[in-house]
């Protein structure tokens, strides 16, 4: 297997999404997810979103599935993201990882984890992933 790196932009937009499960809880969320990658992935996603906030200031949780369709590194097929993150007064961390077995197309055998950075409004990632060799 091969090493791999790639890097680009993309953009997201997060929709509320009403659930009778946490309905009356304020502290929990739903969010529909939409992403738009560009760079060394060129794709889109979809997926969602389950958030906790806390009474304390800039602490939260999320967990998240995405499952995105495109190109990664010119080979065209779609994956399974899987999120958790944690925020504790405000020190962020996250995983992001492909899910065991989801590549599809010339995407099959995919696995690798995903770097998500925010600066100045913008969102960037780095992708460090490998990719069975077909058999």
């Amino acid at each position: 297997m091969n090493q791999h790196h790639g890097e680009g932009t993309f953009e997201v937009k997060v929709t509320p999404v009403e659930s009778a499960a946490i309905a009356g809880e304020p502290e929990l969320s739903s969010m529909a997810i939409v992403k738009e990658f560009h760079g060394a992935l060129e794709a889109a996603s979809k997926g969602l979103m389950l958030g906790a906030g806390a009474p304390m200031k800039g602490s939260a949780g999320y967990v998240a599935i995405e499952k995105v369709a495109g190109t990664l590194g010119g080979r065209a097929g779609s994956f399974v993201l899987q999120h958790s993150g944690t925020m504790h007064r405000g020190m962020l961390e996250l995983s992001v990882t492909v899910v065991p077995g989801s590549g599809t197309g010339e995407l099959s055998g995919l696995a690798g984890k995903m770097s998500i950075e925010i600066a100045a409004g913008k969102h960037f990632y780095t992708f460090d992933y490998t990719l069975e060799s077909p058999s």
